[in-house]
C-alpha cells in the first residue's frame, strides 16, 4: 500500500487520510495505522535505496504535537506507596500509586512495565521512534503519589534507572527484554548525569510531583541533586477552610512558603488547582483564580486545572455526593468559570498545561465528563471574539512555517512576588498572539541563599524556544528554536542583572542543557551553571 500512497499527491494529513480510505476500499483492506505505514516506508527506503520524502515522513508522524515544542515528554510513574494525605477526593485503587487509576493512559503504561522506571523510559522512547519522532531532548516527568514521602534509597534508584535508560537507549534495543547494562549500574548519580550531558537522548528537564507541606530547604537541595528543574505541587485550594473540609492537611501559608523557597532555588513551579472542591463554590473559585495570578505569594509559572469529579474508589467523597454535601458544577457553570479565568485573569507568563484530568469517563461517577474541555472553551471564546494570553495558547509550536521572525519583538514583563522580583522576557509577534521564545529571571530580595553556590546570584529559572528543525519539501526550515532567540534572551537577562547590582547569574540547567550554557560562558558549580558578570 505504501507504494500506492507515494503515487498520490499528499501534502497534508487530510490528504493522507483520504488516500488511505480510497486505497483501502480499492484493495479491500482495513485502514492501516500511520505507524505501520511509517515502518513500511522506512523499510522500503532502506531496501531500495530511495531518497526519503521529508514531507511525507512528517505527515506519517503520529501526534506531531508531542515533540513540536522542541522536547519529547516522557512520563513515568512511581510504584504504589503509602501517602501522607487523607484527601477525600483522591482515589485509592489497589495496586496503584495514590490518586492514580489503572485506566489512565500514563498509569496504564506504567502498570504494563511493572512500574520499572528503566522499562518505562525505554518503551516510551521506542514508541516515539516508531511514530516518526526523534526524542533527542527529553523532558522527564515523574508522577505518582507524593515523591517527597518515598524513601530516599528508592528515589535515588528510580532516577538513576531513568538516566540509565536514556543513556543506553537505541532504537535497535530489544524492547521486549529492556535489560539494562549491569556494568553501568555501579555509577554514582553524578556519573549518570555526566554521561547524559552528551548522550544522544539527553534529559533537558526533570519534573517531580509533591505536596507544599513537604517542601523544605533540605528537600529542595535533594531534588536538585537528583537533577530536578521543575516541581509540580498540589495546591488544590488557597482557602484554609476548603483544605480542612477536604482533609488536605496543608495550609495557605505552606503553599506560600513552598512557592518562595522553590523560586529562590531557581525551580519552575506548576500548581495543581481543583475548582469545585467540597466547601467551595463558583464565587470562591473565581476569587481563588484571581488571587493566584495577582497576589505576590503565588504567581505560578504553570498550572494544571483539575475540576473536581467523583471518581471510583473515593468512598468519603461518594458519601458527600449522596448526602448533598458536595454538588458538582454543571458543564455550563464549569465552562463559564474557566472561560472567565482564561479571558480575564491569566497573564502572559503562565502556561495552563491542562484544563481537565485524564480520567476516563467510565471511571467518573459524578462531575464533568468532557474530555476535550479545552477545545470547547476555545470554540466558545472564538465565538465571543476573545483570546487567552496563556503561554500554551500563544506558543509558536511550529504551527506557522511562514512566520516572519524578523518582526519578532522583545517584551519584558515585571512581576512583584514574595521574596523577589521576577522578569518574564520574551520574543513574540507585535500583537503578542504568537510566542517564539521566553526566559524567566528572578532577582531575590536576599542575596544570601540557603544554597551556598547561589549567594549573590540572580536566577534564570527557565529558558525555552519553540519549534523544531524540520525538513520540509527538501528544504531545511528553521523555526524559532534555531534563530538565536535563546542567546538574545540570555544577553537581555544579563543586562538586567548587572543594572540591578548583581555580580553573578545562575541557571537551573537540565542535565542535557549544560553544554549549551558552557558555550555562553557558564560553568558548573555543584548543582547550577553560574557566570560572573
Amino acid at each position: 500500500m505504501i507504494q500506492d500512497l507515494l503515487k498520490e499527491s499528499i501534502t497534508t494529513k487530510d490528504d493522507l487520510h483520504k488516500a488511505k480510505r480510497k486505497l483501502s476500499k480499492k484493495l479491500g483492506i482495513h485502514l492501516p495505522p500511520n505507524r505501520e505505514l511509517l515502518k513500511s516506508y522506512k523499510e522500503l527506503i532502506k531496501k531500495q535505496g530511495l531518497e526519503p520524502d521529508p514531507l511525507f515522513l512528517h505527515i506519517l508522524k503520529k501526534r506531531t504535537v508531542r515533540t513540536i515544542s522542541g522536547v519529547a515528554p516522557v512520563t513515568v510513574l512511581t510504584k504504589p506507596f503509602p501517602c501522607p494525605g487523607r484527601c477525600v477526593y483522591c482515589p485509592t485503587e489497589r495496586g496503584m500509586p495514590k490518586s492514580y487509576l489503572s485506566n489512565e493512559p500514563a498509569a496504564a503504561r506504567a502498570l504494563r512495565s511493572a512500574f520499572d522506571p528503566y522499562r518505562q523510559v525505554m518503551v516510551r522512547l521506542h514508541s516515539y521512534y516508531e511514530n516518526g519522532h526523534k526524542p533527542e531532548k527529553i523532558e522527564l516527568i515523574v508522577l505518582g503519589g507524593t515523591w517527597s514521602f518515598y524513601p530516599h534509597a528508592y528515589q535515588t534508584w528510580f532516577i538513576k534507572r531513568c538516566f540509565q535508560a536514556m543513556n543506553e537507549f537505541s532504537f535497535d534495543h530489544d524492547i521486549k527484554k529492556c535489560t539494562p547494562k549491569k556494568s553501568s549500574w555501579p555509577q554514582s548519580m553524578e556519573q549518570f548525569h555526566t554521561t547524559n550531558q552528551n548522550a544522544l537522548h539527553r534529559c533537558v528537564g526533570l519534573t517531580l510531583e509533591t505536596r507544599p507541606d513537604h517542601i523544605t530547604k533540605e528537600e529542595i537541595k535533594r531534588m536538585r541533586w537528583l537533577g530536578a528543574t521543575r516541581v509540580q505541587i498540589g495546591i488544590q485550594s488557597i482557602f484554609d477552610d476548603v483544605l480542612k473540609i477536604t482533609k488536605r492537611d496543608q495550609t495557605r501559608q505552606q503553599a506560600k512558603e513552598a512557592t518562595q523557597l522553590l523560586k529562590d532555588a531557581g525551580f519552575k513551579i506548576n500548581y495543581h488547582i481543583m475548582p469545585n472542591l467540597p466547601g467551595s463554590n463558583l464565587q470562591k473559585d473565581d476569587q481563588m483564580f484571581k488571587e493566584l495570578f495577582s497576589h505576590p505569594d503565588f504567581h505560578p509559572d504553570e498550572m494544571k486545572i483539575y475540576p473536581t469529579v467523583l471518581p471510583e474508589f473515593t468512598p468519603i467523597m461518594e458519601k458527600m455526593y449522596k448526602d448533598g454535601t458536595w454538588k458538582p458544577y454543571t458543564d455550563k457553570e464549569l465552562m463559564s468559570l474557566l472561560t472567565k479565568v482564561k479571558e480575564k485573569y491569566v497573564p502572559y507568563y503562565v502556561r495552563i498545561s491542562r484544563l481537565i484530568r485524564d480520567i476516563p469517563a467510565t471511571s467518573i461517577v459524578a462531575g464533568s465528563k468532557i474530555s476535550n474541555l479545552r477545545q470547547h472553551i476555545q470554540m466558545h471564546m472564538k465565538k465571543r471574539g476573545t483570546l487567552c494570553k496563556c503561554i500554551r495558547c500563544r506558543e509558536e509550536r511550529g504551527r506557522n512555517i511562514k512566520t516572519d521572525y524578523q518582526k519578532a519583538k522583545l517584551f519584558i514583563d515585571t512581576i512583584q512576588t514574595t521574596g523577589g522580583t521576577e522578569y518574564f522576557i520574551s520574543y513574540e509577534n507585535p500583537q503578542r498572539t504568537t510566542l517564539y521564545a521566553f526566559l524567566r529571571l528572578r532577582l531575590p530580595e536576599k542575596k544570601k541563599s540557603f544554597i551556598k553556590e547561589l549567594d549573590g546570584c540572580a536566577l534564570i529559572r527557565e529558558l525555552h524556544s519553540y519549534g523544531q528543525l524540520k525538513p520540509i519539501l527538501g528544504q531545511e526550515v528553521y523555526t524559532s528554536q534555531h534563530l538565536g532567540f535563546g542567546k538574545r534572551l540570555m544577553n537581555q537577562a544579563e543586562i538586567i542583572t548587572k543594572k540591578k547590582g548583581y555580580k553573578k547569574i545562575a541557571v537551573i540547567a537540565g542535565i542535557g542543557t549544560r553544554e549549551y550554557y558552557k558555550k555562553l560562558g557558564y560553568a558548573l558549580k555543584k548543582l547550577y551553571m553560574i557566570k560572573s558578570l
